[in-house]
């Protein structure tokens, strides 16, 4: 592991409109550690390279998601995906939806995960959204503190969320009216 003075860190936050092989790369690997420390993603094990592939390719494919990824040092360190409902949704048109935020074990502790979110906040009201809402399983209790710092409210459970080794994991609901 490699341990990067926070003084010395560039942290920079954007959109992806195609993936370079890098780029691709890095979102397999670094999705292949977030697995392997309990990150979501709704993987319990690591899928094959080529199941990643395809997961990251075909998510720029559906024109109502958005890829946001959070680098540390110029190197892709962390994702977010945001998702609009589509123009026929017109009950929902104004509502963005967080489906999957990670960082990597090794770019934690910088800013980078507050910084996608705020970002996505500021990409949601620039597509005129007025609410962005999010589930997570009670076990992501890092990121359920990072959000509920960042001012979203927990409205609702879900007593059978997930089920991870047999284990029933209770999910959480939130929103954050924008």
């Amino acid at each position: 592991m490699t341990i990067l003075p926070k003084e010395k860190t560039n942290i920079s936050v954007d959109s992806l409109e195609t993936i370079s092989n890098t780029d691709l790369a890095d979102l397999c690997y670094n999705t292949e550690q977030a697995i392997k420390a309990g990150g979501g993603f709704g993987w319990i094990t690591v899928p094959p390279r080529e199941v990643l592939k395809k997961y990251w390719n075909g998510m720029l494919l559906v024109n109502t998601n958005t890829l946001i990824v959070g680098r540390l040092n110029g190197d892709i360190a962390g994702s977010l995906q945001l998702y609009f409902y589509p123009p026929n949704n017109e009950a929902q048109k104004t509502i963005a939806k967080i489906q999957s935020h990670f960082v990597v074990p090794w770019a934690r502790g910088y800013g980078l995960a507050k910084t996608m979110i705020d970002y996505a906040i500021v990409k949601s009201k620039e597509n005129n959204k007025q609410s962005i809402q999010l589930d997570i399983r009670e076990t992501q209790t890092a990121a359920i503190k990072l959000f509920e710092s960042k001012g979203f409210i927990k409205w609702g459970e879900n007593p059978a969320y997930a089920f991870v080794n047999g284990n029933s994991i209770k999910g959480y609901y939130y929103y954050k009216n924008i």
